[in-house]
C-alpha cells in the first residue's frame, strides 16, 4: 500500500494528533483508493468519473483521540474544483478551487461510534477556476484532467483556542514570528541538531515577535547547505512543531553594476528546469510522497539548483523535500481564463509580441487574485520558494502591473516574474523570455533577465512512452549523446554569452516527459535518464563559473 496512507501532510504545522483517512472509499458507488484522482491508475477506479462526484466513507475515532475541551477538524488537501463536505448528513463546508487545502469543524455533528463522511465535488473544468494544464481534449502540451479529491484527507483534535497558523519571516540573523491564536500567552523554542539555541515568551497580541539566533549558530540556507532550524510554539493548551531557515532573496547590483537576483545578499545563477508535477501512476500525484525527494535528487545530480513549479501547487511534501534537500523553487500561480493558440503561442513564438487586451470577466479576475493571495499565504514559510510567476505566456493575463504591486506588497521577501514569456509588463522584477526552436542572441536590459523556458528537445525512448505515437517537443533527437549535445550547444550559443550582460537564470523544459510530450530529461515513468549525467553537470558548472566571473571577477 502506498505510503500516502500514513503520510503527515503538513510539515510546517505539525501536531501529535493525526488520523489519516486514506485508502478505500466509494466514488459514485464504486471503489476508489484515496488520495488518487479517479482518472489515474493509482485510484483503482473503474469507469468515467463524470462532472459530479460523490465520495463516501466512514470513520470511527480511536478511544481518547478527542480529549474533553478539544475540537475535531477534518482536513482535505485539495479537491478539484468545487467541494461540499457533509458529516452524518450535515453540511459543514464548501470550497472552490482545486489546488489548496481547507478544513471543516466536525465536533458538533459527531456521533458515538461510526460516522459517515460525504464529499460532493463538481468538476466541469470551468475555466473561471484555476486549471493548469488540464484539458478534456488532451494532447500535445495539454494533459489528462483530474477530478475531485487528489490529496490527503485526515482528522486532528485541536484545543478550543488553537494555533491557526504561523508566519515566519527570516533574515540572516533570525526571524520575525507571528502566531495566529486567541491564546493569551505564547512560547517559542528554536533548536538546532536537537539542542535549544533560542527561546522567546510573550503575551499574545497578534503582533510579530523577533527571535535572534546567536551568532555562533547562524547558518544561512543555500542549495549546497540547506540548514533548517526546528521551531516549537506553545500557545495556551496548544503545541505545534515547525521549522525555518535563515535566508533572504532580493534584487540588487553586482560588483559590475548589473542587476542580479541575490540569495543571502550574493548573486545566484538559477540553473533551473521546468517541473510540471505529473506522474504515470497518479497523474497529479506520485505513487508515494518520497518520489518528490527522488525528483529533487535527480535534478541536483544533473547540476540544477532550481525547479520552476509550472502552473500547479503541489502537496507540501514537495516543498518540504526542496527545503530539506536544497532546491530553489520558482512557483507559478495557477492559470484560469482562456487560452488562444494563435495569440498566446504561435504569434509570440515567431516574434510578434503585443500587450494582451482580451476581455476578462470580473468573476475570473476575483477568483485568480484570491487564489494567488491564498497560494502566497499557504507557501509563505517555505524557504525553498524564492520567487513567483504571476502569468505564463498571456494565459488569462489581466491587470499585470496591479497584481505585481499587490502580491509584492503582501510578500516582499521573494522576487516576481510578472509575465513569463511574451508580454513584458512595465512593472516586474525580471525580464522574462521564452525561446524555443532556435538559439537566440539574448540582449538583457536594465532588469535581470530570466530565460524562463527554453530547449525542450524531444527524445523518444522505446518502451517508456505514454503512447506509441508520442512525439511532442521542440526539436528532435534520437540518442543520449544527441540530446546532451543539443543542450550543450544551447548553453554555448545562447545562455553563456548572455550571462556577463545580465542573464541571471535559465529554465530548461523539462524535468520529465508528460504524456505526449517527450522533451523531458527523464522519461515519464522516471525509469530512464535521457541525458549524460556527467556531461550535464559540466554544462551547469561552466555556466555558474561564467556567472561567478561576471559578478565577482573571480
Amino acid at each position: 500500500m502506498s505510503s500516502w496512507m500514513n503520510h503527515y501532510p503538513r510539515p510546517q504545522l505539525r501536531r501529535e494528533s493525526f488520523l489519516p483517512l486514506q485508502g478505500p472509499w466509494t466514488l459514485n458507488g464504486q471503489m476508489i483508493n484515496i488520495p488518487f484522482p479517479p482518472q489515474s491508475a493509482g485510484s483503482g477506479f473503474q469507469g468515467e468519473a463524470g462532472d459530479t462526484l460523490r465520495y463516501e466513507t466512514t470513520f470511527e475515532l480511536p478511544e481518547g483521540f478527542l480529549p474533553s475541551g478539544c475540537r475535531l477538524r477534518l482536513h482535505l488537501g485539495a479537491v478539484d474544483q468545487i467541494a461540499d463536505v457533509f458529516v452524518n448528513g450535515k453540511h459543514l463546508a464548501r470550497h472552490k478551487g482545486g489546488y489548496l487545502p481547507f478544513h471543516a469543524d466536525v465536533t458538533e455533528v459527531l456521533t458515538p461510534g461510526e460516522n459517515q463522511l460525504t464529499v460532493l465535488a463538481v468538476d466541469k473544468l470551468d475555466h473561471d477556476y484555476p486549471y493548469g494544464k488540464q484539458s478534456k481534449q488532451r494532447g500535445g502540451m495539454w494533459y489528462t484532467p483530474v477530478s475531485g479529491i487528489w490529496q490527503t484527507v485526515w482528522l486532528e483534535a485541536v484545543p478550543d483556542k488553537c494555533i491557526e497558523g504561523l508566519r515566519i519571516l527570516p533574515d540572516l540573523e533570525g526571524i520575525e514570528l507571528t502566531v495566529d491564536s486567541e491564546a493569551a500567552h505564547c512560547d517559542a523554542v528554536v533548536t538546532l541538531d536537537g539542542t535549544e539555541i533560542a527561546r522567546a515568551s510573550w503575551a499574545q497580541t497578534g503582533k510579530s515577535r523577533r527571535i535572534d539566533i546567536p551568532q555562533e549558530h547562524r547558518r544561512s540556507w543555500t542549495p549546497d547547505a540547506p540548514q533548517l532550524y526546528d521551531l516549537t510554539v506553545h500557545a495556551g493548551a496548544d503545541t505545534v512543531h515547525s521549522y525555518f531557515a535563515l535566508r533572504t532573496v532580493d534584487v540588487h547590483a553586482d560588483g559590475q553594476g548589473r542587476q542580479r537576483i541575490c540569495l543571502n545578499g550574493e548573486p545566484v545563477f538559477l540553473n533551473g528546469v521546468l517541473d510540471q508535477g505529473y506522474f504515470t501512476d497518479g497523474i497529479y500525484l506520485p505513487a508515494e510522497p518520497e518520489e518528490y525527494e527522488r525528483d529533487v535528487l535527480r535534478m541536483k545530480a544533473l547540476g540544477f539548483n532550481m525547479l520552476r513549479k509550472h502552473i500547479k501547487v503541489e502537496p507540501e511534501a514537495f516543498y518540504y523535500a526542496c527545503d530539506r534537500l536544497g532546491m530553489l523553487v520558482l512557483q507559478d500561480m495557477v492559470n484560469n481564463g482562456s487560452y488562444n493558440f494563435i495569440l498566446d503561442t504561435a504569434l509570440p513564438t515567431i516574434g510578434m509580441k503585443y500587450t494582451p487586451h482580451l476581455p476578462v470577466s470580473r468573476q475570473r479576475k476575483v477568483i485568480f487574485e484570491q487564489h494567488a493571495r491564498d497560494t502566497q499565504a499557504h507557501l509563505y514559510n517555505h524557504p525553498c520558494v524564492i520567487g513567483y510567476t504571476i502569468f505564463n505566456e498571456g494565459w488569462g493575463q489581466f491587470d499585470t502591473e496591479r497584481l505585481y504591486r499587490l502580491l509584492r506588497e503582501l510578500d516582499p521577501s521573494r522576487f516576481y516574474d510578472a509575465a513569463s514569456g511574451w508580454f513584458e509588463p512595465q512593472e516586474t522584477d525580471v525580464d522574462s523570455v521564452h525561446v524555443y526552436f532556435r538559439n537566440k542572441r539574448l540582449q538583457p536590459g536594465k532588469r535581470p533577465m530570466l530565460l524562463s523556458e527554453c530547449g525542450g528537445y524531444a527524445r523518444p525512448v522505446t518502451g517508456h512512452l505514454f503512447q506509441p505515437d508520442a512525439k511532442y517537443g521542440y526539436g528532435k533527437t534520437d540518442t543520449e549523446a544527441q540530446l546532451t549535445a543539443a543542450i550543450a550547444r544551447m548553453y554555448t550559443e545562447m545562455v553563456n554569452p548572455a550571462i556577463p550582460k545580465g542573464l541571471c537564470g535559465v529554465v530548461y523544459t523539462q524535468l520529465s516527459d508528460v504524456e505526449d510530450e517527450i522533451n523531458g530529461l527523464y522519461t515519464y515513468d522516471r525509469q530512464v535518464c535521457k541525458v549524460d549525467e556527467a556531461r550535464m553537470k559540466e554544462i551547469m558548472a561552466e555556466a555558474e563559473g561564467i556567472f561567478a566571473m561576471a559578478t565577482t571577477g573571480k
